[in-house]
């Protein structure tokens, strides 16, 4: 996130800011800068002169344009609010939705466990759970902004698929534990037959949890940043794709790689296939089920239409 910070404030931020709180607001406080820089005397900038600031420096106005640098904390926690806000709703908006219009199978929405106005309420319970999961975030983020990780500029990544893969099987799995699912997990359950707007439709608790091994890969290993912040991109686009209710089977890669057939029998049938992207947990745990043809819950729906017709 601190390379994404960098490039929002290098194009975007470092005007709005100087723009919502200038640095010719505090003109007053400091004398020695009445003659390099006007004091302003916009009603916005005399509410702003209560806002708490750090010292400003007299020998580089130019780098500070906004009485809070960069380096501001409370201006790194709003930027990277906003900044989160926006990209989470933006992924999921746009991902989703194409999941949903291009993928995802139409005929599913008539499954009998499909439930009344169901992508409205995947929707809602998304858009409910975001401030709640960026909340839980955001410290995280900020560690990542102040130096705390050993994000760098390499471009290895030290098992960061195995690392988190194995790591969100055991959260995933710990959160079927009957105390923890009743008041976390199940509301993501509710939806049996998911459509990809199901991907984020988590208690926040829920999605927070399950994004920690992420987010802690990289204060224990070193990633490469822009690595980083494309995997962030890939495994949100893999949680929607997995979503979809898809039941295509017989692929090569089936027995190794945890698709979408997987996840809709773990929807379907609670206590199997908790891994993420890949299989050999769900095995070693003994939890794997087997995506086959006739657990296509599509065969459900064709059915119904052969008991109608009959």
């Amino acid at each position: 996130m601190d390379l994404v910070l960098h490039l929002a404030d290098e194009y975007v931020l470092d005007n709005l800011w100087a723009k919502a709180v200038p640095l010719s607001a505090f003109v007053s406080s400091y004398p020695s800068l009445n003659s390099t820089i006007s004091n302003a005397t916009s009603t916005w900038s005399q509410l702003i002169t209560h806002l708490p600031h750090p010292p400003i420096p007299t020998d580089d106005l130019a780098s500070h344009l906004s009485a809070w640098p960069r380096s501001y904390l409370p201006r790194q926690l709003i930027s990277l609010t906003v900044l989160t806000l926006i990209g989470i709703h933006v992924l999921y908006f746009l991902f989703a939705g194409l999941s949903y219009a291009f993928i995802f199978n139409h005929e599913m929405m008539r499954h009998p466990r499909f439930l009344k106005n169901q992508v409205k309420l995947e929707i809602q319970t998304s858009l409910w759970g975001f401030p709640g999961m960026m909340l839980l975030t955001l410290p995280i983020f900020q560690a990542e902004v102040m130096g705390y990780s050993k994000l760098y500029d390499g471009v290895d990544t030290y098992g960061f698929l195995l690392f988190t893969d194995y790591c969100i099987y055991w959260i995933h799995r710990w959160l079927h534990l009957p105390f923890l699912y009743k008041f976390i997990h199940k509301p993501h359950h509710k939806w049996l037959v998911p459509t990809p707007f199901a991907s984020y439709a988590f208690h926040p608790l829920d999605g927070f949890l399950q994004s920690v091994p992420y987010h802690l890969f990289i204060f224990v290993l070193p990633l490469h940043r822009i690595t980083y912040l494309a995997m962030f991109v890939i495994v949100n686009c893999w949680t929607i794709f997995i979503h979809d209710s898809d039941m295509i089977t017989g692929h090569a890669l089936e027995k190794v790689i945890n698709g979408p057939a997987h996840h809709t029998l773990h929807h379907l049938y609670f206590n199997v296939n908790y891994g993420q992207y890949f299989t050999w947990a769900d095995r070693a745990g003994k939890s794997y089920r087997q995506p086959e043809s006739s657990l296509d819950p599509l065969l459900d729906i064709q059915a119904l239409d052969r008991a109608k017709n009959e």
